[in-house]
């Protein structure tokens, strides 16, 4: 199975039709998809192409379907089973909640969505899960990683429940911006390029920042009490690029200032989908799906220029630097 994958964004007004971007994910080899929200065509675009997809509850719909298992059911009758050609992997409730307003309302939609797709009779086939940050751990070196005070109490239930339906955690994994709010950490640790090893813990040995960031995960997830023997839940990288323009710095104390470019984006995106098949030092030869971030530059995101250039293809689907997908 394929380990890398392809996150397709739609906030821009300019994006092809969905039926040339199946096309366009088909010629690259890209047999991985992931959705931040449920579009019908795109959706109707993906049917019987043999590309999977891991599709998002939006935050904004959270509360419902926390409060209401009916708008669970809905929901998954409305996004799911209306589309019975196309090959769903996993279902996301909430995008980067915990901690935070809504962190509550995380695990009970989990359950509503989980508990839908069971009476579908989906629950062999779709993964329901949740997307945190890396923030939501902290410790150094890896072995040390914990979940953080403020996460600890959802992300501890949420464990519970992962282990015992047999999904994984999803995760967004950004060395881009651990390196330019972070002056000690290098480019090259950043970009997959050093060839020393940067970090020593214990027996293992770190030579870029990625795979510490998800290592710091898996022990936070390891430590959680209960999970004995289902401790070791899988991980998926649900978010993980770097901009190809663009400048940032200025805005953390120890922020370096930094002008993405193209090359540097090749560089990380390249390396990441060749290391995914790979796994980490803590979960060798164990594939780590990986979702990176994202197909298109996309003129609508908020924010600084770099948020509108983590793209692999420009909107007219030339490519903003070409990436092989094995």
């Amino acid at each position: 199975a394929q380990a890398a994958g392809i996150c397709y964004g739609l906030n821009g007004n300019n994006l092809p039709p969905p039926s040339a971007v199946v096309g366009l994910l088909r010629w690259k080899n890209i047999r991985k998809v992931r959705l931040f929200e449920p579009n019908r065509d795109v959706l109707q675009a993906l049917g019987n192409s043999g590309i999977e997809v891991n599709l998002a509850v939006p935050n904004s719909q959270l509360q419902n379907i926390a409060n209401n298992p009916s708008a669970a059911g809905s929901w998954v009758a409305t996004n799911i089973q209306a589309y019975p050609a196309v090959t769903f992997g996993s279902i996301t409730v909430g995008n980067e909640l915990i901690p935070g307003p809504q962190a509550q309302l995380v695990l009970p939609a989990m359950q509503n969505i989980y508990n839908s797709i069971q009476g579908a009779g989906l629950g062999g086939r779709i993964k329901v899960s949740t997307v945190v940050s890396t923030a939501v751990t902290t410790g150094f070196p890896p072995s040390a990683g914990v979940f953080t005070p403020q996460a600890m109490p959802f992300m501890v239930p949420i464990a519970q429940f992962l282990a015992r339906t047999g999904a994984p955690l999803m995760i967004t994994v950004y060395p881009y911006f651990a390196y330019v709010q972070n002056d000690v950490v290098s480019l090259d640790y950043a970009l997959f390029r050093a060839n020393y090893d940067v970090v020593s813990d214990g027996a293992l040995r770190y030579r870029n920042l990625f795979d510490a960031m998800v290592d710091t995960v898996y022990s936070a997830i390891e430590k959680v009490d209960g999970l004995g023997r289902r401790a070791h839940i899988p991980i998926i990288i649900t978010e993980s690029g770097w901009p190809s323009r663009g400048r940032s710095g200025g805005g953390w104390r120890n922020a370096k200032t930094y002008d993405a470019t193209v090359s540097d984006a090749w560089t990380y995106n390249q390396n990441l989908v060749n290391h995914a098949a790979r796994g980490t030092p803590k979960r060798p030869g164990t594939p780590l799906v990986t979702y990176v971030f994202g197909l298109f530059n996309e003129n609508l995101k908020p924010g600084a220029e770099i948020e509108r250039n983590f793209g692999i293809f420009y909107p007219n689907m030339q490519p903003v630097y070409d990436i092989n997908f094995p």
